[in-house]
């Protein structure tokens, strides 16, 4: 047994090992590429946990670059030249151009502006001798969405989106990490571009430049909810690790390790939002700087917990439904409610509130067209979520800044990757790796 001296003096060894102090070197920090990196939750979650270091970040929508460039800048000290040249905009089908630069007068027209000279000379260039340990990412996942598929018969076919994994598998060959993380939606296991099946496809791709996958009848294996990671919400995603050949740890491994640290106590939507300011509704609609102005928040100290516009009928129908309890209602009574309220048909249920004490359901991006599926529990307040709300379902911290307006902020949060299972994914790769 160890007596009290040894155990600190083992402790303190152990921190100046990893201070790097008395010429131990610092422990060891893998180096990722971040594909469709949106607005930064995967890379957020990487380095939170403390043993990831991003060394390219590509997105080709410029509010999403600019909100991580900022991250970058503000937590992680980057500096505004380095966060520039490492976030990368540029469309990921244009592969070639972005990993070995000799971009197009096309694209320079495009992207050139909003980019540091380093990108025109690709990834390879950006990232020089450093080595690449993992590549991570999600192809949009709207285009295997099932709602997707239903209000629109040719989607399978004609969406390009279908296809973008072919990108991040000419990254991945470009690369040849030891491993990558390939997050998606469940609706990818029944998508069928072109008539073959999706996940045959990403499975033939990363067994022919050498990775090791799940077996197409096992990606069903891969769903994991976000819920069961410490997020606040209900989000079932598939979590698919590929790993390259004669690398010492396997694709079990990953798994049953992730499998392992499910959290013991489970976060609901009162633990992400019921601290934060309440926003109550005005007695009429004001006028303010040329904006119809519904609801008045007690602090406006945070631009991004600030009301949506809701008409007076909003104000009242939001209200009925939560005294109401109509969340519990039918299908068929929801779509009845709709009609009395509007006078218009729908086919769908157009109202859900969220609840205290269970968690969200999946925050989508259509949150950027309205909120009527994601009003505020608190009949008093009568409103829809705000942007920090939405964030923080996604376990976004707090001081994280969203640059872009109201609609792309919604955007970009319910594109993102929640923080904490992106943090968890982290966890058990180091694990696994070191």
């Amino acid at each position: 047994m160890l007596n009290y001296q040894t155990w600190f003096d083992l402790k303190n060894l152990r921190k100046n090992y990893k201070n790097g102090q008395n010429g131990l070197l610092m422990d060891k920090k893998y180096n990722f590429i971040d594909l469709f990196a949106g607005c930064g939750g995967l890379s957020e979650g990487f380095m939170q946990s403390g043993y990831f270091n991003g060394l390219a970040h590509v997105e080709w929508e410029l509010p999403m670059v600019q909100t991580l460039r900022k991250r970058l800048v503000s937590k992680w000290q980057e500096t505004e030249e380095d966060a520039r040249k490492k976030v990368v905009l540029f469309d990921i089908q244009k592969t070639d151009e972005l990993i070995y630069g000799h971009w197009t007068d096309e694209s320079i027209l495009q992207y050139g502006s909003n980019n540091s000279e380093d990108a025109r000379h690709g990834l390879k260039y950006i990232i020089g001798d450093k080595n690449v340990d993992l590549i991570i990412g999600g192809p949009p996942c709207q285009a295997y969405s099932i709602h997707g598929r239903a209000t629109d018969k040719n989607s399978m076919k004609d969406d390009y989106r279908n296809y973008l994994f072919e990108s991040f598998v000419k990254v991945v060959d470009a690369f040849k990490p030891k491993a990558f993380v390939f997050e998606n939606v469940k609706g990818m296991l029944s998508a069928k571009p072109g008539g073959q099946s999706v996940v045959e496809r990403i499975y033939k791709a990363f067994k022919e430049i050498g990775y090791t996958t799940l077996e197409p009848d096992a990606f069903a294996n891969a769903v994991y909810n976000a819920y069961d990671y410490s997020v606040p919400q209900n989000r079932e995603r598939v979590i698919l690790i590929g790993i390259k050949k004669d690398e010492k740890f396997s694709l079990s491994d990953f798994y049953n390790d992730f499998s392992r640290h499910r959290c013991s106590e489970h976060k609901v939507v009162r633990d992400a939002i019921g601290k934060l300011p309440p926003i109550f509704p005005l007695p009429i609609v004001e006028k303010i700087k040329g904006k119809n102005v519904s609801h008045k928040a007690t602090d406006e100290s945070d631009p991004y917990h600030l009301p949506r516009h809701c008409s007076a009928r909003d104000i009242q129908v939001l209200r009925e439904w939560i005294t109401k309890g109509m969340n519990k209602c039918s299908q068929q009574e929801a779509i009845d409610f709709y009609k009395q309220v509007t006078g218009k048909n729908t086919l769908y249920r157009k109202y859900r509130n969220l609840e205290w004490d269970k968690p969200s359901p999946t925050v989508v991006a259509h949150l950027q067209k309205d909120g009527f599926m994601f009003i505020h529990p608190d009949a008093d307040q009568a409103r829809f979520i705000t942007i920090r709300e939405a964030a923080n379902l996604m376990t976004f911290p707090n001081d994280y800044e969203f640059l872009g307006n109201k609609a792309y902020c919604y955007k970009m949060i319910g594109n993102a990757v929640p923080v904490n299972f992106a943090k968890a994914i982290a966890d058990s790769l180091y694990r696994i790796i070191k």
